[in-house]
């Protein structure tokens, strides 16, 4: 694909290819944020048992103009009744449902072969297949796509032989890390104060959704429909709400996942190795203007425990 093929792809303007950056008064419109949920691991729960946990998910979601998500369910946890009847309340709200393997195994690990890895891939089909609501999109777990190009590639194939799309994220985050402290807070203390963690979990969304939106400025002159990262813990549980709102108190309109996933610029493939991470990390790396400024992994607990460390978190 040459450079004229790939603007066009990605909806932007040869031009603002080229720009290190856009001046944000020249940004036009409210950045758009869809909300996609990894693993499904209803068998974690503190605080909540797993059908509270699912209830206040669902209820923070439906509160919210009945906003649709994209699940992506690791199927180890709904290899059973009780996990198939928690995700068929989701189905049942019109979430669509997706894959993300069996087992949740990384790419990226030296052991883990392509063929194990879409030999998990299938497997989970098997079980999510049969939902009204299951969709042929697959989240790579960790977002890592392949240590090396033979990899990568030969997964991208199995995808694309079996009608898959790769269900990105345009906006990491680490709210996994956040959830392991305040899980550990209240095994500890049941009664333990859980609002800090509320205030470190949306500044640090926050934080993470302006910085991929800029770079997304900066890398293809546009905000995407952006897809951000998120987990079915007991954090979430909590504060998706809180979430939302503060979304929508910071001017971004919520969609949609399946309209997020329309925009154009996910139907790139970033080559490059290793692959993987936020899509947005990906096509900067591609490009090779960032390298100073993009840290590796893009997300990962050691950026944010110095942070909860600090506030007795």
């Amino acid at each position: 694909m040459n450079r004229r093929e790939f603007t066009k792809v990605l909806g932007i303007g040869a031009v603002a290819l080229g720009l290190g950056g856009i001046g944000r008064a020249a940004r036009k419109g409210s950045p758009e944020i869809a909300v996609t949920i990894d693993d499904f691991n209803w068998n974690k729960s503190v605080k909540l048992n797993p059908h509270e946990r699912n209830r206040s998910m669902l209820e923070a979601l439906r509160s919210h103009g009945d906003l649709k998500v994209a699940l992506f369910v690791a199927c180890r946890h709904v290899d059973s009744d009780e996990g198939k009847q928690l995700l068929q309340a989701w189905d049942q709200a019109g979430h669509f449902i997706a894959n993300h393997s069996y087992s949740h195994k990384e790419l990226n690990s030296k052991n883990v072969t392509a063929e194990v890895f879409t030999a998990d891939i299938a497997r989970c089909d098997e079980i999510i297949r049969t939902y009204p609501r299951f969709e042929k999109m697959f989240r790579f777990p960790f977002l890592k796509e392949g240590d090396t190009a033979a990899k990568r590639d030969a997964v991208r194939e199995f995808l694309k032989q079996r009608g898959y799309r790769t269900g990105h994220v345009t906006i990491d985050a680490s709210d996994w890390a956040i959830e392991d402290r305040l899980s550990a807070r209240l095994t500890k203390d049941p009664a333990a104060d859980v609002k800090p963690y509320r205030d470190f979990y949306l500044s640090h969304m926050w934080e993470r959704a302006q910085y991929y939106d800029d770079l997304s400025h900066k890398v293809l002159g546009r905000s995407v429909k952006h897809t951000i990262l998120m987990h079915y813990t007991l954090l979430n549980a909590l504060f998706l709400g809180d979430l939302l709102d503060m979304f929508q108190s910071k001017g971004w309109k919520l969609i949609n996942a399946k309209d997020a996933f329309k925009d154009p610029v996910f139907q790139s493939a970033p080559r490059i190795v290793p692959a993987g991470e936020s899509l947005i990390w990906a096509l900067a790396k591609e490009t090779g203007k960032f390298d100073k400024v993009l840290r590796y992994p893009g997300e990962d607990s050691e950026y944010e425990n110095a942070k909860m460390d600090k506030l007795g978190l």
